[in-house]
C-alpha cells in the first residue's frame, strides 16, 4: 500500500468551480483528478489526500468535497477553512458528515497567530470528529503550535513540508523546531520538503541528513510521503515517479521504514487503518 498525503488537484471548469482572483494554477493540461490518476498509476500509488488548493480556491471547499466524495475507493479530502469565520466549524462538520473529508488543513489566523480562538474552535471541532489536522505553519509560530498539541493531545496533527524546511538562513533554526516538536507524541512528519527546500539538484542530497533526523525523532510510524502534485507546479525540479522513487530507493531507509513512511502510517491516520 503505497499513500500519496499531498496531491492538490484543479477542476478544468472554471464556470462551476471558479478561482480566487489572480489564483496560482499549473500549465495547461495538469493538476486535475485524471492526471493525478495516470500519475498514480504509472508509479504504483494506491490512494491519496486531496489537499484544498487555498491558492487557487482559498476557503472554498467545493472542488475538494465533490471529488473527494464520488473517490472513496481510492481518496480522502482535506480542507481548509477560516479560522476568522465563526461558521467553519459548522462548515467542517458538513463536509466531513457528507463529503468523504478525513482532514483540515489548518492555517494561522488573519493577524498571524496560531493560538487563536478561531483555530483552537476547528482543532476541538477536529477533535470530535476525529479527523486529522494538517498544520500548514511558519517557523514563526512552532511555540505557538507546541501549545496546541499539548492542549488536544487526542488529536493526530501533521506538520506540512516540517515547517518548509529550506536551505537558506533559517535551516538551522527550522531543523531544530521540527526535531523539538517530536516531542509531542500525536504530530506527525510530513517528509516532502527534499525538492522544494533543497539548493541542489535531484536527488537533493543536500536535505537526507535532516530527513533521516526527523525519521529518528519521529519514529517512522510518525512519518508520511506526499508528492506534491502537480509535481510541475509546486516542485519542478522532479517528476512525480522520481519523487516517490527517491524514498523508495535513493535514501538510507530500512524496508521497515519504508512501509510505514510510504503507506503504513497514511493509511492508520486517513483511511481507517
Amino acid at each position: 500500500m503505497i499513500i500519496d498525503t499531498h496531491a492538490h488537484i484543479y477542476s478544468p471548469d472554471k464556470t462551476r468551480y471558479p478561482t480566487i482572483e489572480d489564483p496560482y494554477g499549473p500549465p495547461p493540461g495538469t493538476g486535475d483528478p485524471d492526471h493525478l490518476r495516470e500519475e498514480m498509476a504509472r508509479a504504483g500509488v494506491d490512494r491519496a489526500c486531496l489537499i484544498q488548493t487555498s491558492t487557487y480556491y482559498r476557503w472554498d471547499n467545493r472542488f475538494t468535497r465533490d471529488t473527494a466524495a464520488g473517490a472513496s475507493d481510492w481518496a480522502a479530502g482535506v480542507c481548509t477553512l477560516d479560522p476568522d469565520n465563526v461558521h467553519s466549524p459548522e462548515i467542517m462538520y458538513a463536509l466531513v458528515e457528507r463529503s468523504n473529508v478525513k482532514g483540515m488543513r489548518s492555517v494561522p489566523a488573519a493577524d498571524g497567530t496560531l493560538d487563536h480562538p478561531g483555530v483552537r474552535a476547528l482543532w476541538q471541532q477536529a477533535q470530535e470528529l476525529g479527523i486529522v489536522i494538517n498544520a500548514l505553519v511558519p517557523l514563526g509560530v512552532a511555540d505557538q503550535l507546541a501549545h496546541l498539541l499539548d492542549d488536544f493531545p487526542g488529536l493526530n496533527v501533521v506538520l506540512d513540508h516540517c515547517l518548509s524546511l529550506t536551505r537558506g538562513p533559517n535551516f538551522e533554526a527550522t531543523v531544530a523546531a521540527v526535531v523539538e516538536l517530536a516531542r509531542r507524541p500525536n504530530l506527525h512528519a510530513k517528509l516532502t520538503f527534499l525538492p522544494t527546500g533543497s539548493a541542489e539538484r535531484y536527488p537533493f542530497a543536500d536535505m537526507h541528513e535532516p530527513l533521516r533526523m526527523f525519521v529518528e525523532a519521529y519514529g517512522p510510524d510518525r512519518c508520511v510521503w506526499g508528492s506534491d502534485f502537480p509535481t510541475e507546479l509546486w516542485c519542478p525540479r522532479v517528476t512525480y515517479s522520481d519523487h516517490l522513487r527517491l524514498f523508495q530507493e535513493g535514501l538510507d531507509l530500512t524496508a521497515g521504514e519504508r512501509e510505514s513512511i510510504l503507506g503504513g502510517t497514511a493509511e492508520r491516520l486517513w483511511f481507517g487503518g
